[in-house]
């Protein structure tokens, strides 16, 4: 089940499954450790759908499917959680718990996680917290921050249990174009300390900024390229 690391990512021949609809046949890409990759296409052509697949939340039924380690394939359930702890997942609507503390939030997601012992929790925190630029703000209610800095909050969630590859949807979707800047530093940032980012996004005007490899899905299929938007 658990493989060599040199690919954080490699799908081959993978047809990728909305229940019993095929959303996009033969997928075949890798991701290697450190890089930053652009997932695009239009609306309804499979980016979410491929994103589920990598995280376990749809099955791979053909072809040969490897994520940090673990076959996909071969995948049983229990061994989901594991998984996706080598993946930090970032979404589009942070999907933050709104009656809590920024602290709060991040130290549920740790103790759901198996963290037991209090100093080391409270030391993870402020470190993740540090990383995004918002090591004061632990102690205020999500409500009470910017969207951008709530996007932050939820990019420190993701590298909580220091994830292999950050998985990132949409991830300035709801962000003016200063704000959706100043993430993409950041996570540009995470990938150039060894992680591996894949950022599925519709915004071409990032891209341009902050040209990198690219994945495009396009007519049910995927076309990888180099650092192009065509």
């Amino acid at each position: 089940m658990y493989m060599a690391l040199d690919r954080l990512i490699d799908f081959k021949g993978v047809p990728i499954l909305q229940k019993d609809t095929l959303v996009l046949n033969n997928v075949n890409f890798a991701i290697e450790k450190g890089q930053f990759v652009y997932l695009i296409g239009k609306t309804g052509s499979g980016k979410s759908s491929l994103m589920k697949t990598i995280y376990a939340e749809l099955p791979v039924r053909d072809g040969q499917a490897e994520v940090c380690g673990y076959d996909l394939n071969s995948l049983k359930q229990k061994d989901v959680p594991m998984l996706r702890r080598k993946l930090g997942i970032v979404f589009q609507d942070f999907q933050l718990l709104t009656d809590r503390s920024v602290f709060d939030n991040l130290q549920f997601v740790l103790k759901a996680t198996g963290w037991k012992d209090k100093k080391e929790i409270s030391d993870r925190i402020q470190d993740v917290l540090d990383k995004v630029e918002l090591g004061a703000k632990g102690h205020k209610m999500a409500p009470q921050l910017s969207g951008g800095e709530q996007q932050r909050v939820a990019i420190a969630r993701a590298l909580l249990n220091d994830p292999e590859i950050i998985l990132a949807d949409e991830p300035t979707g709801n962000l003016d174009p200063e704000t959706s800047n100043g993430i993409m530093e950041l996570l540009l940032e995470i990938s150039e300390s060894g992680r591996s980012v894949f950022m599925a996004t519709h915004n071409y005007n990032l891209i341009h900024r902050f040209p990198s490899r690219i994945i495009k899905c396009e007519d049910g299929m995927i076309i990888t390229s180099g650092n192009e938007t065509n």
